[in-house]
């Protein structure tokens, strides 16, 4: 059993002082492989105050001075990749393709991303006698998830530090292992002390003392829309920068002119990534009534393709969801979906023949689903899709707009002008182009309506960590 009892405090490991001792399970067996110390009240006020103190001098350091620091935090980072993925697939249950792919990759990708935004930002611009000044905003605390862990735990941090803030990073206690592992990157960089801080726990506790925290100026969450509404609550008592990025219910419009084979199949596989524990996937599938019945067969083959099984094991497609709490939330979503009259096209409640132990879900389709029904109002998170027949396209228009989410669409034609005129009537704030994701980490990143506000990535990300100050009067 592996013990992390230490936390990352003022460029030191120290003791976490807390009570609680977390177990990290892994989702493939159902057994805990580790143990992590949960921080105290007084731990978090340690590493605020270290941030405080830091943020004093570490804002003040030059972009060339954060590219050559990120370029060294790339560097080592590339070095113990393997390391990363293999942490991954324990903790998360992610195939060893997905982990050592594209979980991993992510990580260079968004500091690389960063490193580039850096070497063309400039600070300063001119507007008639007088300058505007982007400046760091100050203390961020970064509270990341559990699903795709790489992927925000860099993407905060490079921002953060490319903008010359100092942090608290609050990663999730179900796969904290990453981040433990991520901070030895930053440690053998040399991120100087103070700058940044790791703290575990439970983020109603120990992310709830960041977001009140008088002296955390800024707070980035990914996680729930439910609990981005009670941090907002939280951070507006000192008026702080918020950044949410939250649940979705993506559409996944497929016009009549598509070419359905490849629409269908890469709709299916995108959506049952990462087990489907992903807030961005496209997780209902719009499709022309009059091609249902070609699509189902489709969309059927293509679930019934996935190897669900050992995510060790080089021919596993699909792992475990992450633990026994969503497995049950996902069978529960699943035996609604039943219960409403949805058409149940594959898949189904109970684990996959064979693997009587380990999180496994079926791959799951409803098609011929109502759009109002809970299966296509509802985030599930886990790999469920719904099929959704369309009259005409003004109507696909009209159910996707139709959701409290808006964090991202996709849009399939044959006719990519046409395809770019319904993605201008969606609302959310990024839209796939018949699947294109090669720009993913150098554009920006962010939900409408409850699926959160401000961006990440690239210099949208480190905008985000940054204020605006109007300097009059220096041209005069």
């Amino acid at each position: 059993m592996k013990k992390y009892e230490n936390l990352y405090i003022n460029g030191e490991w120290v003791p976490a002082h807390g009570e609680k001792k977390i177990e990290v399970v892994n989702p493939a067996n159902e057994e805990a492989f580790a143990v992590v110390t949960s921080a105290s009240s007084e731990d978090v006020e340690r590493a605020v105050a270290a941030a405080k103190e830091a943020f004093k001098t570490f804002s003040q350091t030059t972009l060339a001075e954060r590219i050559e620091l990120l370029e060294r935090i790339l560097k080592i980072y590339e070095r113990r990749r393997q390391e990363f993925s293999d942490a991954l697939t324990e903790e998360l249950g992610a195939p060893k393709t997905l982990s050592e792919g594209a979980q991993t990759w992510l990580g260079i990708g968004h500091i690389q991303a960063t490193i580039d935004a850096l070497k063309s930002m400039t600070l300063e611009e001119k507007k008639g006698n007088s300058t505007i000044v982007r400046e760091p905003a100050g203390v961020a605390a970064l509270i990341t998830p559990w699903n795709w862990p790489i992927n925000q735990v860099f993407t905060k941090t490079a921002s953060a530090l490319a903008a010359g803030c100092t942090m608290i990073l609050k990663p999730s206690q179900v796969t904290p292992i990453d981040s433990f592992l991520f901070t030895e990157i930053l440690d053998e960089a040399g991120v100087p002390a103070g700058v940044f801080n790791l703290v575990t726990g439970d983020g109603v506790v120990i992310g709830r003392q960041l977001s009140l925290h008088p002296d955390v100026d800024v707070v980035s969450f990914t996680g729930s829309t439910r609990a981005g509404r009670e941090i907002s609550r939280d951070a507006a008592e000192t008026i702080k920068v918020v950044h949410l990025e939250l649940g979705g219910k993506s559409p996944n419009i497929i016009l009549d002119d598509a070419d359905l084979e490849k629409a269908v199949s890469t709709g299916v596989t995108i959506c049952y990534s990462n087990a489907g524990q992903s807030c961005s996937v496209a997780t209902r599938m719009l499709v022309p009534r009059s091609k249902l019945a070609e699509v189902n067969e489709i969309a059927k083959r293509t679930a019934e393709a996935f190897v669900v099984g050992d995510p060790t094991k080089d021919e596993t497609t699909m792992g475990p969801l992450v633990n026994a709490r969503q497995f049950k939330s996902v069978q529960g979503y699943i035996q609604t979906g039943i219960e409403e009259g949805g058409e149940l096209l594959t898949g189904g409640v109970g684990r996959p023949e064979g693997l009587a132990k380990g999180f496994y879900t079926k791959p799951t389709i409803f098609t011929n689903v109502d759009p109002k029904s809970t299966i296509a109002q509802e985030e599930i998170f886990g790999p469920v899709l719904v099929i959704i027949p369309f009259d005409s396209e003004e109507e696909a228009i009209e159910i996707a707009n139709d959701s409290i989410y808006g964090l991202a669409a996709v849009v399939q034609s044959a006719d990519k002008d046409r395809a770019i005129k319904v993605a201008s009537k969606i609302r959310s704030g990024h839209v796939y182009i018949n699947h294109y994701t090669d720009d993913y980490v150098s554009v920006p990143f962010g939900g409408w309506k409850q699926s959160g506000t401000g961006y990440e990535h690239d210099e949208w990300g480190i905008r985000g960590f940054q204020l605006v100050k109007a300097v009059l009067g220096t041209a005069v």
